[in-house]
């Protein structure tokens, strides 16, 4: 699915989303303006919850929020029944302050602050993901004096790969994420959270990386992590509710480029995860599944105003639009590859090999390398599909780390949302707002 459910072409040849016209879009708001469809956004999230519940009781899906943590957003994917996951401070003050229950707020992240637990904990979210044993010491000392343990989950690392790009795989064996299962780290890790009063180790969680296509990589995931799981009840005698795979589930960014099929992933998951604890004789514990891209990815689409052009003959016509590396960091880091059409007009089906450059001094700016398209004159609106998906959280604000958030407007019968930028204030006003309201600042 390269474009949103609702994406079509009116009588004037102009893209339509959610029945709203993009060129009416970009008159009122400018560019670059990022457009995401409700239906797409709804659609998406009761697949992900219905195919959740293939895990048995208890299991669920929690929407990944570095994926696209608008508020109105946020809001919309709580309303479908996810819960959210949160990687931030800044992430968890979104959450929070968009209504979403803490209850079903889960925090990931490989280095959390003292005060972002803190936060945490005073919320009463569901879960902390731990990640490493300073994060327990950490924990130790906040819940020392605490009635009521706080829940968490040891984040693993089966060491697998995934054949993905090595800048969104977190899996393997050179990763900064998790207790490593190929040494006595994680058992240590197991060791050290008993020791903690103040918390209550529910089970575990791993995240193998991003743009996953192989399902076999994830039951085998699941098979280690259900094993390790039987030598930690015969060293201390517990057993464990949850075990979480994380998410990463792959989306089309191009003609040729496959989806997952989540609910065939979710079900692999789950049946591996049915003959792993009956091998090893233990109660099957619940599911939590993390899908973001997968759903926020394929609702948003991304329209520039393209500018300047430059003819480098028998080697590339760049096209530079207004926008660039700033709104979507994910070309010039991995790589990424995405589909691209007019906006504005249709155009004549004699389509020229063109690159989409940003507006930024990098060289590495560049949004679409070597895409055929329409002649495009200065004015014209090139739309990029794939819009939803960690793009907002990597260009503007790095998954909302003491930034200031977008907004979300609510557009035509609520079935489309536009995010802008405010650019009334200056970057750090914005930023040292952001700052005081998540962190207490006075």
């Amino acid at each position: 699915m390269l474009w949103p459910e609702e994406t079509t072409r009116n009588t004037a040849g102009e893209l339509t989303i959610g029945g709203i016209s993009a060129v009416a879009l970009a008159e009122e708001f400018g560019t670059p303006l990022y457009v995401f469809d409700e239906t797409t956004l709804r659609n998406r999230a009761r697949r992900a919850v219905a195919s959740a519940l293939a895990g048995g009781p208890g299991s669920r899906a929690v929407f990944a929020s570095k994926a696209l943590e608008l508020p109105r957003i946020l809001s919309i994917l709580a309303d479908e029944g996810l819960g959210i996951d949160v990687v931030s401070g800044g992430e968890l003050f979104v959450a929070l302050h968009s209504g979403i229950d803490p209850h079903v707020i889960s925090f990931n992240g490989n280095n959390k602050s003292q005060q972002e637990l803190r936060e945490a904990i005073d919320a009463g979210i569901e879960l902390i993901v731990v990640d490493n044993l300073h994060e327990l010491d950490l924990l130790e000392a906040l819940t020392r004096d605490r009635v009521k343990p706080v829940s968490v989950l040891l984040r693993l690392n089966p060491g697998i790969d995934v054949h993905t790009h090595d800048k969104i795989a977190t899996g393997v064996l050179d990763s900064k994420f998790g207790f490593p299962l190929w040494n006595d780290d994680a058992a240590a890790g197991v060791a050290r959270a008993l020791e903690v009063s103040g918390i209550a180790l529910k089970g575990f969680h791993t995240h193998l990386g991003s743009q996953l296509f192989d399902e076999a990589a994830a039951a085998l995931a699941i098979e280690k992590i259900v094993e390790f799981a039987a030598q930690m009840r015969e060293a201390h005698g517990v057993e464990f509710e949850i075990i979480s795979p994380g998410g990463g589930m792959g989306i089309s960014y191009h003609e040729g480029m496959p989806e997952m099929d989540i609910a065939e992933w979710m079900g692999g998951v789950a049946d591996t995860l049915e003959r792993a604890c009956a091998r090893a004789r233990l109660p099957q514990p619940s599911l939590v599944f993390e899908p973001g891209r997968w759903i926020a990815g394929p609702a948003g689409v991304a329209i520039y105003t393209a500018g300047s052009r430059r003819d480098i003959d028998g080697i590339r016509s760049y096209v530079s639009v207004d926008g660039g590396m700033a709104d979507n960091i994910r070309p010039a880091l991995y790589e990424a590859r995405y589909t691209a059409e007019l906006a504005n007009r249709i155009g004549p089906d004699d389509r020229k090999t063109v690159t989409i450059a940003g507006k930024y001094c990098e060289s590495g700016d560049v949004l679409i390398r070597d895409i055929p398209l329409p002649p495009i004159e200065p004015g014209d609106l090139p739309g990029r599909s794939g819009r939803g998906g960690l793009l907002h959280s990597y260009g503007e604000q790095v998954q909302s780390r003491a930034q200031a958030c977008c907004r979300a407007r609510l557009r035509g019968k609520g079935r489309a949302h536009q995010a802008k930028r405010d650019i009334r204030r200056s970057a750090g006003a914005r930023r040292d707002e952001l700052t005081r309201s998540t962190f207490g600042v006075k």
